[in-house]
């Protein structure tokens, strides 16, 4: 097996409420796409491949490939570095809920597509839109148009594409304009409720959304609920059908950051081994569940003994 992950390098700075545990800024970590690879790299095989088309700023650069070249099954000759810092996000929880504040700078130009078209050879591509700036349309497009014969699926996620960046480097949810551009013939797409709600100029409800989104050739929507769960919607022979599963964990929730991009990852894997977005949907919730009981990504090297692709209930 063979995944390509396209999407920008963050460093996450995480602040949480002192009552929970905060004391003002925690520990500066490898964020965004590195979940997506760390996922990965703790449920592919051996002899599977693992490719990361992505820029990382000089600063960061020897410290961020040495961590991949730890991770089994990683290919890095799709890094590339470029002058300065990556991509810096501060994230604020609001005590007792799920809300946040979060605070770019530093985001890198977007992937182009000269960097990604010889690492598009393979059984199934991710695109986590970390920053919502990590490729462009047409870059999008023409990722499409090159895999389309071979019918190599893409999962894409939405991300922080539904998020603009005011002169403070805050982010705030705005509409994305040409979202059905986005969404047209993408095997399966991701986002949160919070960004389906905020998608569309129209102001769509969630199922006036799927009404809209499914006829664009996308087979699988899948809208996560953080503590909640996740709903999938599936097309079939032109019959969509709704399959909504509660979030599992036997632990409190300790840090969400990067439930969405493990979420991502494990979901790509598992419809790539079984061709079921029903159960990948399933899979992929167990082991986003797992990430929400653990800061970091340390605690991912436990998924291949706890969630293998069979552990998802039929």
């Amino acid at each position: 097996m063979t995944i390509t992950v396209i999407g920008h390098l963050c460093i996450d700075e995480i602040h949480l409420p002192e009552n929970e545990g905060g004391d003002g800024a925690q520990e500066k970590l490898f964020g965004g796409i590195f979940y997506s690879l760390a996922t990965l790299a703790n449920l592919v095989g051996p002899g599977d491949r693992i490719q990361p088309v992505l820029g990382v700023g000089e600063e960061e650069y020897e410290s961020f490939k040495k961590s991949l070249e730890s991770l089994p099954g990683v290919d890095t000759k799709g890094i590339y570095k470029f002058k300065g810092s990556s991509n810096h996000v501060h994230l604020f929880y609001e005590a007792g809920k799920n809300n946040r504040v979060e605070c770019s700078n530093h985001i890198a130009e977007p992937i182009p597509f000269s960097r990604i078209k010889q690492f598009l050879d393979a059984d199934g591509i991710l695109i986590n839109m970390v920053s919502g700036f990590d490729i462009t349309l047409e870059t999008l497009d023409s990722v499409r148009m090159a895999v389309r014969d071979a019918r190599t699926p893409i999962h894409f996620d939405f991300h922080s594409l539904t998020l603009g960046i005011d002169p403070e480097n805050k982010r705030f949810r705005r509409p994305v304009t040409d979202w059905r551009r986005w969404c047209f013939m993408l095997n399966s797409v991701q986002m949160s409720e919070h960004e389906a709600l905020g998608l569309t100029a129209e102001h769509f409800d969630e199922q006036t959304l799927v009404n809209h989104l499914m006829p664009l050739m996308v087979n699988a929507l899948v809208i996560t609920r953080g503590e909640r769960g996740v709903s999938a919607i599936l097309q079939e022979n032109k019959k969509l059908t709704r399959h909504d599963f509660p979030a599992v964990s036997s632990r409190p929730t300790i840090d969400p950051t990067g439930c969405g991009d493990v979420f991502g990852a494990a979901f790509l894997y598992h419809y790539i081994l079984r061709k079921n977005y029903r159960n990948a949907a399933e899979f992929a919730n167990r082991v986003a569940g797992v990430k929400s009981t653990f800061k970091g990504t340390d605690g991912l090297s436990a998924l291949a003994g706890k969630l293998t692709p069979d552990s998802v209930v039929r």
